[in-house]
């Protein structure tokens, strides 16, 4: 086993019996520790009562985080004609149709969210082995191929965040920056949990939010009370 640094075991005592904290105390925890020489992701992990196995308990969605993420999103857009010019007019990075298709083909993949216009979908549909996996392929069900093209580059370029249930039934996302003021990561952990929630699958049993923690990009993770998360 390595050595463990002193940040970190300054970090782990820190936390040490601390565990379903309100959200404030929890983001306060987690931000005073993240003491790395870069400015860390505050990333949220949410545990559910689904087995996404099942079509009827899948989670998924987007949700507007009000304070945005803090990170630089590379969008690329398949389109032609009036909808590529749109693409590019709204701050697309990377717009494009067969050429695009042959560069993701090729292994180039320089984008964190992909957008289509619906009549390119049998372009796009050629690369679900390579963007499926990496969870890019477009999907109308969370606005990613639309006729709006200008409304969604400008969505993911604002910080607007997928999310999608694991295997496990597990939901995680970046929801900041450590730099962030408390009340800006508060707000931006109680959006997230809300639209998870309202994302709850009609085959869902039993309790449907297990356990929501955050952590730091180099730090411990700590647990949030469900009830202060929600708001409830």
């Amino acid at each position: 086993m390595g050595k463990v640094g002193k940040r970190l075991t300054a970090a782990n005592a820190a936390f040490e019996g601390k565990e379903e904290l309100s959200v404030e105390e929890a983001v306060a925890l987690v931000k005073a520790n993240a003491t790395a020489k870069f400015d860390e992701s505050i990333e949220i992990a949410m545990n559910l009562g689904v087995d996404p196995r099942h079509a009827d308990q899948m989670v998924r969605g987007t949700v507007n985080l009000p304070n945005g993420t803090g990170k630089t999103v590379r969008v690329a857009v398949f389109a032609r004609g009036a909808k590529a010019e749109e693409a590019q007019a709204a701050g697309a990075d990377i717009v494009g149709a067969e050429d695009l298709m042959e560069t993701v083909q090729g292994g180039t993949i320089e984008f964190d969210r992909c957008i289509a216009t619906p009549d390119m979908m049998p372009i796009v549909g050629r690369l679900g082995k390579v963007l499926g996996p990496r969870n890019l392929m477009p999907n109308p069900k969370i606005g990613t191929v639309t006729m709006d093209i200008k409304e969604a580059v400008e969505a993911a370029k604002g910080g607007q965040v997928q999310y999608k249930a694991e295997k496990a039934g597990v939901v995680h996302a970046g929801i900041g920056k450590a730099s962030f003021d408390e009340a800006k990561l508060v707000e931006n952990v109680r959006a997230f949990v809300d639209s998870v929630a309202k994302s709850k699958p009609t085959g869902a049993k039993g309790t449907y939010m297990k356990k929501v923690s955050i952590s730091s990009t180099m730090g411990p993770s700590v647990s949030i009370a469900v009830e202060s998360a929600t708001g409830n």
